[in-house]
C-alpha cells in the first residue's frame, strides 16, 4: 500500500485529474514543481512562490550536498526550516547530474564517483547514501531513487546498460529507504527512446513497488516529436493508481501534450531561466522583452492574472530593466513565469474536470508561437 493516497477525480482520455495528499499538503495534479536547486526557486521568496499556486518544490541533492552540505542542513532543522517551506518538497537523486557531469564522473555498480564543480573535492553517491541524504538529512516529503540518466542519443545496449542499472539501484534504494509513514519514494523508468527498454523498465520498478514512478531520461535533446513518441506508450507502463511524473519537463506545450497522455507531475527550471533572461512564457508562446518592438509597449504581461508581475508591469518597463541588466527583470518576469506555468497547470485541472480538454488542448496548440 503506498504511503501517501492518490485520488483521481476525473479524467479525459488518457488525461486525468486528482490529489497526492501528504502530510505537508495536498498536491493537486496534474503538478508543476518549481525547481529549488539549491534552497531556493531562483530570484523569488517563499511566498511569493506559495501565492503562484504551487503546492510543492522540488530541492536538489546534488548541489545541497556540495553546499551547504546535507548534514548542515540536518542540523540547521532540515529543508523545510532551512528555506522557510512548509508545503511538500520532492528531491531529485542526483542521477542527473551523473550524465551532465559524465566528464568528471564515473560510474560503477556500486555508486557513482565525481568531482565537486565548486572545488575539485572528491564525492561517493551510492543509493544508500542518496537515500540517506535525501530522506533522513534533507528531510523531502518524496524521496527518488538512484538512477542513471543516459545521454541521448544512445544506442540500445548503452541505454540498457543503463536501465538495467538503474533497476538494480532502484531496489537498493528501497532496501534502504525502508517502511515510512511520513515520507514517499518514486522509481524511475528508463530505457531512452527503447519501448522494450521501458517495458522491461516498468516491469522491474513494480515488481521492486514504490509510491509513485517517474518517467526519466527524456527532455535530455531528444526533442518534443520524439519525446511524445515515447510518451505515447511509456505512462500507460506504469501503475494507473500512482502518480506519473516525467522528470525535467519543460516547456508549456510539452506540459500540455504530457498532460494528455497521461502525466501527472513535473518539474522544470525553465520558468526561472527564461525569466533571468528576459523571456516571458504567456498564452500565446514565448515574448522577449529584449525586443525592440516592447519599447513602448503601455502593456502588461498578463492583465487578468491575479500575479503582480503579470499584471502590474508594462511590457515597456519590463523591456527597460532587461535591456539595463536590472535584477529587477529578472525578479519580475521569474515570478510572472512561475504563475503562469501554476496558472497553465490549474486550467488544465478544470478542463479535465469539465470534460473540455480535448478543446483546451487544442486551442492552446494553436497559440503558442515563439519571438
Amino acid at each position: 500500500m503506498a504511503t501517501f493516497p492518490f485520488d483521481i477525480a476525473a479524467t479525459e482520455g488518457a488525461a486525468r485529474t486528482g490529489v497526492l495528499k501528504t502530510p505537508r499538503g495536498d498536491i493537486r495534479t496534474p503538478a508543476f514543481m518549481p525547481v529549488g536547486t539549491a534552497g531556493t526557486v531562483k530570484a523569488l521568496t517563499v511566498d511569493q512562490v506559495k501565492a503562484t499556486g504551487a503546492d510543492i518544490i522540488l530541492g536538489n541533492t546534488y548541489h545541497l550536498m556540495l553546499r551547504p552540505s546535507a548534514e548542515r542542513v540536518k542540523r540547521l532543522g532540515g529543508l523545510h526550516r532551512f528555506m522557510r517551506w512548509d508545503g511538500p518538497i520532492l528531491t531529485d537523486s542526483g542521477g542527473f547530474q551523473v550524465m551532465s557531469l559524465s566528464g568528471i564522473s564515473k560510474v560503477t555498480e556500486e555508486a557513482v564517483t565525481f568531482a565537486s564543480h565548486i572545488d575539485g573535492s572528491k564525492h561517493v553517491l551510492t543509493p544508500e547514501r542518496s537515500m540517506e541524504i535525501q530522506a533522513d538529512l534533507l528531510g523531502s516529503d518524496i524521496v527518488m531513487q538512484l538512477d542513471e540518466c543516459v545521454a541521448w542519443p544512445a544506442e540500445e545496449a548503452r541505454a540498457r546498460q543503463g536501465m538495467e542499472l538503474s533497476a538494480r539501484w532502484g531496489a537498493r534504494s528501497k532496501a534502504a529507504f525502508g517502511e515510512r509513514d511520513s515520507q514517499a519514494l518514486f522509481g524511475i523508468q528508463q530505457g531512452s527512446t527503447f519501448e522494450t527498454l521501458r517495458r522491461e523498465s516498468s516491469e522491474r520498478l513494480i515488481e521492486t513497488g514504490f509510491d509513485g514512478y517517474a518517467l526519466g531520461g527524456l527532455a535530455v535533446g531528444e526533442g518534443h516529436e520524439a519525446m511524445c513518441e515515447v510518451l505515447d506508450y511509456a505512462p500507460g507502463l506504469l501503475p494507473a493508481d500512482r502518480p506519473r511524473y516525467l522528470m525535467g519537463v519543460g516547456k508549456p506545450i510539452d506540459l500540455v501534450e504530457a498532460v494528455a497522455r497521461g502525466v501527472d507531475m513535473f518539474d522544470c527550471v525553465l520558468p526561472t531561466r527564461s525569466g533571468r533572461h528576459g523571456q516571458a512564457w504567456t498564452w500565446d508562446g514565448a515574448m522577449n522583452l529584449k525586443n525592440a518592438r516592447f519599447a513602448e509597449d503601455d502593456t502588461p504581461l498578463d492583465e487578468a492574472s491575479a500575479c503582480p508581475a503579470s499584471s502590474g508591469y508594462s511590457k515597456a518597463y519590463l523591456h527597460h530593466l532587461v535591456r539595463s541588466e536590472e535584477i529587477l527583470g529578472q525578479v519580475l518576469l521569474s515570478w510572472h513565469n512561475i504563475a503562469f506555468f501554476q496558472t497553465l497547470m490549474a486550467t488544465m485541472r478544470t478542463a479535465i474536470t469539465e470534460g473540455r480538454f480535448a478543446a483546451f488542448r487544442t486551442e492552446f496548440r494553436s497559440r503558442q508561437r515563439t519571438g
